[in-house]
């Protein structure tokens, strides 16, 4: 597959102490299409992983935002799509360090998302073993918990599907359209959140199965973790725990935003055991994180339901 039928693409990542993965699965791809524009985003990290970054980048002739600073995912995200948009991208794909993708799964969404701009796509992401890691996912409106859309039950459930931040391409009216991503979540669930305002703002969101992509989960977060029950890292326990209630405090009314607050500490408690019982034997890190994600999301949903009732009694 050659440029013509990439033209106006731009794949966007955004890096953060990963410059290794970013030579072990963009660089090979775009050696192969040396002229594919390529936008990385360096979240700030360290001096040295900025001097890897840039050497790599110029060597591969990559595009770059260098932050001085870290904005997260999200923040790094629309400053790297600011960039492709100013430098004529008109298609967006957006990659995580850790993900591969070929040229024929890139051309089976680009072919998806010309025919249907309005539509947010994603493809089917296998771990490196082989095992499926995304094919859509599902978040239950009734207590805020996210499973496999294969889990979904046959019986009535009340689901928000979402697609994985890990590989998504979107024209760049669709992402003109929603605004990019909420800074706020900084890492985890700003995917959920996009995924939630493109269906809202009136469009799709759709896994193409046929475009497969390769992630080892968790190699951003240094974890290396690629299975349930490997290790996470202190950062994927506290902002998948708080940001679910800022997800609340955005998305849901009074009555959603309290039935979310009363169970989170067992779904807490879930997502500390992703990470394994065996990791409280060597640290009781994640348990402190997991209590500081508890404390800062029950102040967002706390702030949020006091300015709702203030503007109630106002209105």
């Amino acid at each position: 597959m050659g440029l013509a039928e990439f033209d106006g693409l731009a794949i966007v990542v955004v890096n953060y102490g990963s410059s290794a993965l970013l030579a072990e699965h963009l660089a090979p791809l775009t050696r192969r299409q040396p002229d594919l524009l390529t936008v990385v985003v360096d979240n700030f990290s360290s001096e040295r992983e900025r001097s890897l970054v840039v050497a790599l980048a110029d060597d591969e002739g990559w595009h770059t935002v260098l932050p001085t600073g870290n904005t997260g995912f999200g923040g790094g995200m629309n400053r790297g799509v600011l960039l492709a948009e100013q430098l004529g991208a008109r298609t967006l794909l957006l990659v995580n360090p850790d993900a591969e993708i070929a040229e024929p799964a890139i051309g089976a969404l680009l072919e998806r998302s010309h025919e249907w701009p309005r539509t947010l796509f994603a493809p089917q992401i296998l771990r490196p073993d082989g095992t499926v890691w995304f094919n859509g996912s599902d978040l239950y409106l009734e207590d805020g918990r996210t499973r496999s859309s294969r889990r979904r039950p046959t019986t009535f459930a009340d689901v928000q599907p979402w697609l994985s931040g890990a590989c998504l391409m979107l024209s760049d009216q669709l992402w003109r359209l929603i605004g990019g991503f909420d800074e706020e979540y900084f890492l985890y669930w700003e995917d959920i959140d996009f995924s939630q305002r493109v269906v809202a703002a009136g469009g799709a969101i759709a896994v193409a199965s046929e475009a497969i992509a390769i992630h080892s989960q968790g190699g951003t977060q240094g974890a290396g973790a690629t299975h349930y029950g490997d290790p996470k890292s202190d950062v994927y326990y506290y902002y998948n725990i708080r940001n679910r209630l800022l997800y609340a405090a955005r998305h849901l009314d009074s009555e959603g935003i309290e039935r979310w607050r009363r169970v989170t500490l067992p779904i807490a408690w879930e997502v500390l055991l992703r990470g394994g019982r065996r990791q409280f034997l060597r640290s009781l890190s994640p348990l402190y994180a997991a209590y500081r994600g508890v404390r800062d999301g029950r102040r967002l949903v706390k702030d949020e339901l006091k300015m709702r009732r203030r503007e109630a009694a106002s209105g």
